[in-house]
């Protein structure tokens, strides 16, 4: 069988691909890889139009459901290599191989982690790495963030509308935020910095209970929290695409015009792996960037119907 388009990845981005790309009527491949992606593991989402807070594996499930039933197969595993012959792309799938006109990459972003005892084990459970996600939940509560970039402190000012107090880890005595951020964080009478202070340990059972540093605060190592945020950067994956030639951008993302067109006819990228909308990364731009991908990856086909003829009576 020969596939109209492969999407690799089900979270936001590859799942609102699917969705696109069936109702385009594109024999439509997902592979699915890790289930919904950083949002499976967000907790409780308020921010995506239209649904009035959900949580994150649940809306994953309806984007997934509203996939298959327009008429995407799915199919569970990681993607381990894809090959371009002559326009015509293999994509590997443990065993097997599946055979595309196009391919939408949309495998994210691996967030940083702290790697820490239970820290895993209680991601949304106390533990989170989006502030616009899950920052609400806090509301009259202490949190603590890790992280001295301006990432982190940004997301700190978000909290901060919410939280009684937020506490700023940094696990050196600078922070890298922009110097106009910085200065906002320090104007707020709500927000405390710990320099070369580091998260060792997260303690709890079913929901976050405290963190232990590296160096006592107020006679503790023990700081009782209701929340922990972590914003340490993110990685783009994108071993698979750059092994087959795939451009990237000066921050290791993959290079995209705005119709998710990357420099090899017929493979396009979507969501966290790309940088268009710069470090603003959420689901409404993810989902955004998949449908564009797909309206691309159908006209593609519609201009190259007969892309994959070749291999497919080589196949056989």
């Amino acid at each position: 069988m020969v596939y109209d388009t492969i999407i690799i990845g089900s979270g936001a981005s590859g799942l609102s691909a699917g969705l696109y790309a069936v109702r385009y009527k594109l024999r439509t491949l997902i592979i699915k890889g890790e289930f919904g992606g950083e949002t499976a593991r967000a907790g409780v989402i308020w921010n995506y139009p239209g649904v009035a807070g959900i949580d994150g594996y649940e809306l994953m499930k309806v984007m997934q459901t509203q996939a298959k039933d327009g008429g995407a197969e799915i199919v569970s595993g990681k993607a381990t290599k894809i090959v371009n012959q002559g326009g015509c792309y293999e994509v590997a799938v443990g065993e097997k191989k599946y055979i595309g006109k196009t391919v939408i990459f949309a495998v994210g972003t691996e967030r940083g982690h702290l790697n820490v005892p239970n820290e895993a084990e209680l991601t949304s459970k106390g533990v989170h790495y989006c502030f616009t996600c899950d920052s609400p939940l806090y509301a009259d509560k202490t949190v603590a963030v890790v992280g001295a970039g301006d990432a982190a402190f940004k997301g700190a000012l978000l909290a901060a509308e919410y939280c009684k107090k937020i506490m700023i880890l940094v696990r050196s005595d600078k922070v890298r935020a922009e110097p106009a951020t910085f200065d906002k964080v320090k104007a707020r009478p709500n927000v405390e910095i710990l320099y070369n202070t580091q998260v060792t340990q997260i303690v709890g059972t079913t929901q976050l209970e405290k963190v232990v540093l590296n160096t006592p605060y107020q006679g503790s190592t023990d700081l009782v929290i209701d929340g922990l945020f972590i914003e340490i950067g993110a990685r783009p994956n994108t071993a698979l695409a750059t092994a087959l030639g795939v451009e990237l951008d000066a921050e290791n993302y993959v290079k995209t015009d705005p119709l998710m067109q990357t420099n090899i006819p017929g493979f396009f990228a979507a969501g966290d792996t790309v940088n268009l909308f710069g470090h603003f990364k959420q689901d409404i731009t993810a989902a955004a960037l998949g449908s564009v991908a797909a309206t691309s990856a159908y006209q593609y086909v519609n201009n190259h119907p007969n892309v994959c003829e070749l291999h497919a009576i080589e196949s056989h």
